[in-house]
């Protein structure tokens, strides 16, 4: 497969996810986290699917298109893995982390610390989706959308 179609594949499969979950009420309350900002495409497309819900979005340098930059406050800028430690306990809906890289040796570096960072920022029943697999005992997997091909992308649920 051809790196745009694996990206296109990859974006596919995010929106299909973050849809199925904004579609109908199926998150609980609490705050959207989003880390990785990068261009900012999906924290617009999230602010659009979850108006009025507060969306605080992470990111190691400050990347994203004039349009999608969060507000103050609500962007946190430095390494993730020590940037998002303060909000542990936050209670979040939903995580979502596309931070993964394709290179087995960096992806098995942020996979050291992001499992258990995302279980900590949630809320008992709240929502992780990522680019990654997250292997940790507090996030139960979820069935994915049937539009999502296996192992694209990862829905886990916060015991």
């Amino acid at each position: 497969m051809s790196r745009l179609d694996s990206v296109i594949r990859r974006l596919s499969a995010q929106r299909d996810i973050l849809d199925h979950l904004l579609a109908d009420g199926r998150l609980p309350e609490g705050p959207i986290l989003e880390l990785g900002l990068g261009n900012g495409r999906t924290y617009h497309h999230l602010r659009e699917g979850a108006p009025g819900r507060r969306i605080i979005a992470f990111d190691r340098a400050l990347g994203a298109h004039a349009s999608s930059v969060p507000p103050a406050g609500d962007l946190v800028l430095g390494e993730i893995a020590e940037t998002a430690q303060p909000f542990r306990g936050i209670g979040a809906a939903l995580v979502h982390a596309d931070i993964g890289t394709g290179y087995d040796e960096r992806d098995a570096v942020t996979l050291t610390w992001l499992p258990d960072l995302a279980a900590g920022l949630l809320a008992p029943g709240g929502i992780a989706v990522s680019g990654l697999p997250l292997d940790h005992p507090d996030l139960g997997p979820l069935p994915l959308p049937a539009t999502v091909p296996k192992d694209r992308y990862f829905l886990y649920r916060r015991r």
